[in-house]
């Protein structure tokens, strides 16, 4: 049984690398998926962003086939794996429902990211960077654009607010929701880059145009940095402290 889910993971991560080529392009809501057209919505990163995809397609890929090769009954991989294999058999067909629902999609892409975060959180310990490592670039590009997802749907039914204002709480959100994220598995700094990321991308779409989204995404990126700085000095500073005793012989 443990087997069959090592493969079911393998299968679904190829489908879901492919799947693209089996759908049409998908660069944001059509202006008739939504009541009020969100248009290149300030919350969105630019395009090049996107690119990130390649990564996380092929690092997932080499994830799933080391682990058919050498982790096909591994209890630490298959606790994880349960979480992953569901988001990514939520996101086969993601890019359909995209171009679809507006709706559907954004509660499609909310339930990949809560499986990944939920993955990455109970990735095994070794084999950081052929697990932990693709896993988190995933997850945090899914959380990111989750909150893209959300904000672009609610700017569109115009509820509370417009695309501006949505800008800021969807970046509010996601920062919210990375940090907590990160709290729980403070081992996987590139989660949060990835989140850094996406938040450039913010910052590059809008420019000195909407000076105000950039500077709160700017914020952002800073503090997620910071976070990023302060754990891996607290870890590493305690790892130095332990190499510099000196050793105690019995006598």
């Amino acid at each position: 049984m443990k087997s069959i889910l090592t493969y079911l993971i393998l299968a679904a991560t190829i489908a879901f690398a492919v799947s693209p080529a089996f759908t049409n392009p998908f660069s944001g809501f059509e202006a008739s998926q939504l009541p009020i057209p969100q248009i290149d919505p300030p919350i969105q990163p630019a395009g090049y962003a996107f690119a990130i995809w390649g990564l996380i397609y092929s690092w997932l890929i080499i994830s799933a086939c080391f682990g058919a090769w050498k982790r096909v009954d591994a209890s630490d991989w298959n606790r994880a794996r349960v979480p992953l294999l569901l988001s990514l058999i939520l996101g086969i067909p993601w890019l359909a429902i995209a171009n679809a629902s507006a709706i559907w999609a954004t509660v499609t892409i909310i339930l990949m990211a809560l499986s990944a975060v939920a993955s990455l959180i109970a990735a095994p310990t070794r084999d950081r960077w052929l697990f932990q490592a693709p896993v988190a670039i995933y997850a945090g590009w899914l959380t990111a654009a989750s909150c893209v997802s959300i904000g672009s749907t609610m700017a569109g039914f115009g509820f509370v607010t417009d695309a501006f204002g949505w800008a800021f709480i969807g970046i509010s959100l996601g920062l919210a929701l990375s940090l907590y994220a990160f709290r729980l598995r403070p081992s996987a700094p590139e989660y949060l880059l990835t989140v850094v990321w996406a938040l450039i991308g913010i910052v590059v779409a809008n420019g000195a145009e909407l000076i105000s989204v950039s500077g709160f995404a700017g914020i952002g990126i800073l503090v997620l940095l910071a976070v990023i700085f302060r754990v891996r000095r607290t870890s590493v500073l305690p790892n130095q402290m332990n190499r510099n005793l000196p050793e105690v012989t019995q006598q």
